[in-house]
């Protein structure tokens, strides 16, 4: 039973209700409003289906009049009708489309026939499957079976290694068909012929007589074709020797970074005295602005380079005259050849291929159907498609003003808590230190957390930091259970008057349960303000394994009906990655939580925003 049709408007004007024409019951939550969020917001309506509850919703769309139409049906139902259902309405709808009338009261009754006529089809189709299924298989003789499998019989040695019989002339030129009992034709009523006239062919002291074996092969022309290979690997080490230039080894040079001192000081480690004692006096650390407070000016301007089309069929005046009318009508054929140019350049991009594979479909789903403006071309219509997707993507939805946050949970007289998960080696504890760095920047008091009691040298590491910024640390040593000593170190900060938390956690990856568990039960028990999921700008496919296993053994591993999952992302390791900028749309993609740092460097100020626009410019260059 279908629950609800709705006809609306991209824009979000309700055009027709089923529910309100006929008065039927509201349907239970949101789920239309659900798939607005999900599917259609985040460019996944190429997606087949989208379930909600106990509702699963299909939709359609005409992309020339901006329409959407959406059928709700209880998910255990599985109507099959609703794909047809839904292209009649919107075929007869668009005719009586106008962009000035907002009542369509008259269309009731249309829907009821439509509903009628595909309901009668899918019964139809319903019942000659199953007439099909109930009629009785062919019988097969005996007979036919013994020829069946003695023809099986037959290929398998005409391909194995039987040929042609040179031992005897009466047998030459005839094909040989071998019965099920495994004799041939012409021979099983025969005695055994005298092969003693047969002429062995001796090769290396290996005899070959009787029937030609189609698996041997000449040793003689092996061993020419080896010794003629060596003389020509020889000859080719020999012109190496004799080309190879004499090359002096260099001595490691120190690395320069761009606008940076080539002799920066980057050893921090405390000096020792006589006795091998540290001196532990603090010295004020001060290494300039933050680059989280330097806004990019780099705009999304589109490239001179455009996608191009596939070869070209018509002439040049064709063409000119078919942009000028612009009266063409988009079929999804018109647009594979520049969404498979754009899939691939986003692949070379470190964009994980499911990724970008749904993106284009998606831009295909919002383009298919309209008409092509006059002067423009294919190419430029699906490539700006594409960045209005990009932008809607990678733009976040919700407020990422940490200070602001901050700031309101010191009016509430609590400390605002930062927890840092990831996997191995992504630099969870640096990246730490560069966020802890930019709110002293804002005169934030800071407490740092060492709740990764796993990894050796861990503690020492956030040690290290804490004292060049000059922070306090709360520890508790190794082997000691980190979701306790995180509510430990927040009640501290609490009493201390501390603005910020920042928890530093153990480095885990997203398939090793136990570590996994530990991690849930840290956020369950402390509730924290936002949870950080730190990862490398260097992966590809991987980013999507690592988020969407993240968050699902949080949601499994949670105690409570609704689980904490990841609330942000810091990219890691951004400036080593050229234009292979990929990962940030993957991880966003997959998990819709936005990038709110970027790490670009080893110093306490590189910290940076993500630069949207930039993002998007180089994604499509």
């Amino acid at each position: 039973m279908l629950e609800e049709l709705l006809i609306f408007t991209r824009g979000g004007l309700i055009l027709w209700s089923s529910c309100r024409a006929l008065g039927a019951a509201a349907l239970k939550g949101s789920p239309i409003d659900a798939l607005i969020r999900s599917c259609l917001l985040e460019e996944r309506s190429a997606d087949a289906s989208f379930s909600q509850d106990n509702y699963a919703l299909k939709w359609t769309f005409h992309n020339d009049l901006g329409l959407v139409f959406v059928a709700v049906y209880q998910k255990i139902l599985h109507l099959l009708y609703v794909d047809d259902l839904l292209a009649a309405i919107r075929k007869e709808f668009s005719q009586i489309y106008d962009p000035k009338r907002t009542n369509y009261d008259d269309f009731t009754d249309i829907f009821r026939q439509l509903h009628l006529e595909a309901e009668a089809r899918a019964e139809e189709m319903k019942k000659s499957k199953q007439a099909i299924s109930s009629r009785p298989l062919p019988a097969v003789s005996h007979k036919t079976g013994q020829k069946a499998r003695g023809a099986a019989a037959g290929g398998a040695v005409k391909k194995g290694a039987l040929g042609k019989d040179d031992s005897d002339g009466d047998s030459s030129g005839k094909e040989q068909h071998a019965f099920t009992n495994g004799t041939f034709k012409g021979q099983e009523n025969a005695a055994p012929k005298d092969t003693s006239r047969a002429r062995p062919v001796v090769v290396k002291g290996k005899e070959n007589g009787g029937p030609k074996d189609n698996g041997a092969f000449d040793v003689t022309k092996l061993q020419r074709l080896r010794k003629n290979d060596r003389k020509n690997t020889g000859a080719d080490n020999a012109t190496k020797k004799l080309t190879k230039p004499d090359t002096k080894k260099k001595g490691k040079q120190d690395r320069v970074w761009d606008d940076k001192p080539s002799n920066k000081k980057l050893d921090f480690t405390d000096p020792a005295d006589e006795r091998g004692d540290e001196v532990t006096e603090h010295v004020p650390l001060n290494q300039g602005e933050s680059m989280m407070d330097k806004d990019d000016n780099l705009s999304s301007d589109s490239e001179d380079e455009e996608v191009e089309d596939g070869p070209k069929k018509k002439g040049w005046f064709s063409s000119m005259f078919q942009s000028i009318a612009g009266n063409n009508v988009l079929e999804k054929s018109d647009l594979q050849p520049a969404l498979k140019a754009l899939k691939d350049r986003l692949m070379t991009k470190n964009v994980a291929e499911e990724i970008a594979e749904k993106l284009c479909e998606s831009v295909a789903a919002s383009l298919e159907g309209k008409k092509l403006g006059s002067f423009t071309r294919i190419s430029s219509t699906v490539q700006t498609a594409m960045e209005e997707a990009l932008l809607r993507i990678l733009t976040p939805r919700r407020s990422i003003d940490i200070l602001r946050d901050v700031h309101a949970a010191k009016e509430r007289g609590r400390p605002y808590v930062i927890v840092f998960v990831g996997v191995n080696g992504v630099g969870k504890s640096t990246n730490l230190a560069k966020v802890a760095y930019w709110l002293l920047q804002h005169n934030l008091s800071v407490t740092l957390a060492a709740c990764d009691t796993f990894r050796s040298g861990a503690v020492e590491q956030l040690r290290t930091h804490a004292r060049r910024l000059q922070i306090p640390i709360f520890e508790k040593g190794y082997e000691k259970d980190p979701a306790v000593v995180a509510r430990e170190a927040i009640q501290e900060a609490g009493r201390n008057k501390s603005d910020v938390v920042l928890v530093d956690t153990a480095g885990r990856m997203q398939d090793n349960e136990p570590l996994m568990r530990a991690l849930s039960k840290l956020i369950n028990l402390n509730s924290p303000d936002l949870v950080l999921f730190v990862g490398e700008a260097l992966v590809g496919n991987d980013a999507v394994d690592q988020l969407t296993k993240f968050n699902q053994k949080l949601a499994d591993l949670s105690a409570v009906p609704t689980a904490r999952l990841i609330d942000g992302i810091l990219l890691t390791k951004f400036d080593t990655i050229d234009d292979k900028v990929g990962a940030a749309l993957s991880m966003v993609y997959i998990s819709g939580a936005p990038v709110m740092f970027v790490g670009c460097g080893q110093s306490y100020t590189d910290l940076k925003k993500l630069n949207v626009k930039s993002i998007v410019k180089t994604l499509l260059k």
